[in-house]
C-alpha cells in the first residue's frame, strides 16, 4: 500500500515522460541546493538498483511558483552532495559502495 505518497514527486524526463521519485533529502552545498531522489518503480517486479538521482534546484519561477531541477554533470559536486547525504542518513540506510 502507498502510505508515503506525500514524499513522491513527479518529474518529466527529456522525452516528456513522467517519472516518479521518492524525495529523500535537500542538501545545501556552496550556496546551492540539491535534491536527492530515489526513482520509484511502477512495476513491483522491477527491482530498483537503489541508485539515487541528484539534481540541482533552480530558482523557482515567481509567476507559477514551480521549482525546476537541473542535472549535475560535475562528478566532484555529485560526490560531495552524496557524502553529505550519506553522513546524515548513515543510521537509516545501508549504503553499498559501488564501482
Amino acid at each position: 500500500m502507498d502510505e508515503e505518497l506525500d514524499n513522491i514527486i513527479i518529474l518529466n524526463d527529456e522525452d516528456g515522460k513522467e517519472v516518479k521519485f521518492e524525495f529523500l533529502d535537500l542538501v545545501e552545498l556552496d550556496d546551492e541546493e540539491y535534491v536527492v531522489l530515489l526513482p520509484v518503480s511502477e512495476n513491483e517486479e522491477e527491482d530498483s538498483d537503489g541508485e539515487v538521482v541528484i539534481l540541482r534546484l533552480e530558482d523557482s519561477d515567481e509567476e507559477t511558483e514551480e521549482e525546476s531541477y537541473v542535472g549535475v554533470d560535475d562528478e566532484e559536486i555529485l560526490n560531495k552532495v552524496f557524502e553529505i547525504f550519506k553522513e546524515k542518513f548513515k543510521d537509516e540506510f545501508d549504503f553499498v559502495d559501488g564501482e
